[in-house]
């Protein structure tokens, strides 16, 4: 498996879950950043007018990357993380996905949330990355254990 950890932080949860699964899983690691940083007022979510909120509000909604360098090419599993917003991915991971050609490629999620589960988000990404094989990984919260984790990527089989 040649895997690459790629993932999108907004506060930093998410960031230390990726490293920990990146180190478990011997994959590189990559940061998806937007072009234009959220600050503690575009991520308040209890603001129908912040960032987020307009961002979740319109599914069209694809946020800039600050640069288009992954090395998506190189690798042939793709573990994607992010924060769940709205129950779903933040609508930058969909900008990350038309941004690449994911076709033969897995994609494996993970997220890490304050209540919610992954729910039906494998499926709303399927079409911002045809030809790939989008599976629902899990949620990375708390305290994470890489040797869990190795035993998780293991358990894939891919």
């Amino acid at each position: 498996m040649n895997a690459l950890v790629a993932y999108f932080s907004a506060s930093g949860n998410t960031a230390k879950a990726a490293k920990v699964l990146a180190k478990a899983a011997g994959a590189d690691l990559y940061e998806i950043k937007p072009a234009v940083p959220y600050t503690g007022a575009d991520l308040n979510w209890m603001d129908k007018r912040s960032r987020s909120s307009v961002e979740m509000n319109d599914k069209n909604s694809r946020p800039a990357l600050a640069d288009t360098d992954a090395p998506v090419a190189e690798h042939d599993v793709i573990f994607l993380g992010f924060p769940i917003w709205w129950y779903t991915a933040p609508t930058i991971i969909n900008t990350f996905l038309e941004r690449y050609n994911f076709s033969g490629k897995t994609i494996v999620l993970f997220a890490t949330s304050g209540g919610s589960s992954l729910g039906s988000t494998a499926a709303a990404l399927q079409s911002s990355a045809p030809g790939a094989r989008i599976l629902d990984g899990r949620l990375l919260n708390g305290r994470l254990n890489e040797g869990d984790l190795k035993a998780w990527v293991s358990g894939l089989k891919l």
